[in-house]
């Protein structure tokens, strides 16, 4: 019988654990944690990531009192629709220097970023934008027009 402290030891105290035993259950922990974060991990798997998005092309009604050169831009996207004497035709309004939402002026585009500046065909007037809007297809069929905003066409293509 050992005496810790001035007090003899009772058969009924739990016996030290050893440092190998100790270590064999902190990895038997460290296990089984693991595991229990993998499979917390794999029944993410079957939701999706990937957030929706609208599709590229879509139909829009141009408004009665649209006026000759004026653009309108359907909600939510990132075109510029134009009316003229020789046809209908569509515009990006994504600006060509970092990618920003252009917004429409008097003068044509403005983009809020970094001050370039385009004619309403889309050519630069101020930079630091490299290049024109791109010009995107379109067709009209029965008065409503359909723009495919992942298909850009040749400037000057009008419908």
């Amino acid at each position: 019988m050992t005496v810790k402290a001035g007090k003899p030891k009772s058969r009924l105290d739990p016996e030290p654990l050893p440092r190998r035993d100790f270590l064999g259950l902190a990895s038997l922990w460290a296990t089984a944690g693991a595991l229990f974060f993998a499979a917390l991990g794999m029944l993410r798997l079957p939701r999706t990531a990937v957030l929706s998005s609208p599709s590229k092309k879509f139909t829009a009604s141009l408004p009665d009192n649209l006026a000759e050169g004026e653009a309108f831009v359907p909600p939510g996207r990132a075109t510029a629709i134009f009316k003229d004497k020789e046809g209908v035709y569509a515009i990006s309004t994504i600006c060509t220097h970092l990618g920003c939402v252009v917004k429409p002026s008097a003068e044509g585009f403005e983009c809020p970023c970094h001050g370039s500046r385009f004619h309403p065909d889309g050519t630069v007037a101020k930079g630091p934008a490299p290049k024109p809007l791109p010009w995107l297809k379109i067709s009209v069929s029965g008065g409503k027009v359909t723009v495919d905003e992942g298909t850009t066409v040749k400037e000057g293509t009008k419908v």
